[in-house]
């Protein structure tokens, strides 16, 4: 693995009594795609969370890019951290959510450059520039002055996903973004994905029930099941070969067609 972008040590978090992860040890190499795969309410949505600072977690350590995301170092001690602090390490998540959360009143264009301009403090015509990039990246470069409300609810996710990159993140997140969308829809969104993550820079985190676009674009999957990682490993160990029994009988619910040469191996 490259140097670790994102790291969970010991990391628990409860809803109340309701203890969802439960000790959770995970690193994620700079530029590492990793998917993250296991039935509701294992924990997997809870985990980026978590590292998009919408849920803090109970006890552990989350660090991004060697800096600590929930404490801050005071007199050689780590603390809880304050909202600047935890502003500054966000600046370089971004997160693609099931559902758009665009701005209905906003243009496309607009809904990418409101961000830049009052988070990262650029001007009006370098965000533009940012965001007619990234739009065109997403093969959304003629909807610059279209609002939600005429777009497709794939037009709409990938207008989320380039609302994300523009911000130029060191991580980006994506949280079951083809849930919300009819069947036909979701092939588009996935495939600009997969363009992204074939680019091999960013490092990104994937909650996904696609398990053959997860086999597709991650360089390791990560099974969760009742707040614990399961199983880890890349896709031909998780998806071909592995004895993990719970693991098994998850995969089981999703016809999968081979891609790797069949041999008798156990992992």
């Amino acid at each position: 693995m490259t140097r670790p972008m994102v790291s969970y040590k010991n990391v628990r978090k409860s809803f109340g009594q309701i203890e969802v992860l439960k000790g959770v040890n995970l690193e994620i190499g700079e530029g590492e795609k990793v998917a993250l795969i296991g039935p509701s309410g294992s924990g997997k949505t809870t985990l980026i969370r978590m590292l998009m600072t919408l849920e803090q977690p109970t006890s552990g350590v989350i660090e991004v890019d060697g800096t600590p995301l929930w404490h801050m170092e005071v007199n050689k001690k780590l603390v809880p951290a304050n909202e600047k602090h935890l502003r500054n390490v966000r600046k370089n998540i971004g997160m693609v959510f099931q559902h758009f959360n665009l701005f209905p009143h906003m243009t496309v264009l607009e809904n990418c450059t409101v961000a830049p301009i009052h988070v990262l403090g650029l001007s009006k015509k370098e965000a533009r520039e940012r965001a007619v990039e990234m739009l065109e990246k997403v093969k959304l470069g003629d909807k610059l002055d279209v609002y939600p409300s005429q777009l497709s609810g794939g037009q709409k996710q990938r207008v989320a996903m380039a609302r994300a990159l523009v911000m130029r993140p060191k991580v980006m997140l994506f949280d079951e973004v083809t849930s919300a969308l009819d069947p036909e829809l979701v092939g588009e969104v996935l495939e600009v994905i997969r363009e992204l993550a074939h680019e091999g820079k960013m490092t990104m985190i994937l909650v996904t029930h696609e398990m053959e676009f997860a086999r597709d674009v991650a360089d390791r999957i990560v099974f969760l099941d009742n707040g614990y990682i399961v199983a880890e490993g890349p896709p031909e160990q998780i998806f071909e070969y592995s004895s993990n029994e719970r693991l098994k009988r998850f995969l089981s619910r999703f016809r999968l067609h081979s891609v790797y040469p069949l041999t008798t191996r156990s992992v």
